[in-house]
């Protein structure tokens, strides 16, 4: 990928709402050639898309949560993200290295509601579970930063 690229991928990650326009000042090209390799960058799934960075606690789901989860049957069929695809609460599902196949994250409303929605995922995908609840967090969704080294933020 070419270095001008890597930038209008870094720019986008930290505000993927940057105009063209901005993304031609930073970049030094003009309007019409960010536009292209945007577009470019799109086609080829290295800019997979576009979406709002949501503040869940405003939202009434202030609890999250990581969920490992191992097969209790290890010959059975590794299906559990199929399984636990239509619980809205997971969020995300990482196939992980270790002890546990897969880690979930979650977010919901209060402890009874975890409970619940852990006994859903034991049931829907015939798992044990092993849960850790998430105190704060710092910082999530940083700007992926260039190859070799350097700062993403081009300080």
């Amino acid at each position: 990928m070419e270095e001008i690229d890597r930038r209008i991928v870094t720019l986008l990650a930290s505000d993927g709402r940057m105009s063209f326009t901005d993304l031609a000042k930073e970049t030094g090209l003009s309007v019409s050639a960010v536009h292209q390799r945007v577009r470019r960058l799109e086609k080829r799934g290295v800019v997979r898309g576009y979406a709002a960075l949501v503040d869940y606690e405003a939202i009434g789901l202030p609890l999250t949560a990581f969920v490992s989860i191992k097969p209790i049957d290890p010959a059975a069929a590794d299906d559990a993200p199929d399984r636990l695809a239509h619980l809205a609460a997971i969020e995300a599902c990482h196939s992980v290295a270790g002890d546990e196949s897969y880690i979930l994250k979650v977010r919901v409303a209060s402890p009874t509601v975890l409970e619940e929605l852990l006994s859903q995922i034991r049931t829907a995908a015939n798992v044990s579970t092993r849960t850790t609840v998430v105190l704060s967090t710092p910082y999530e969704h940083r700007t992926p930063e260039p190859p070799g080294g350097g700062t993403a933020g081009g300080a």
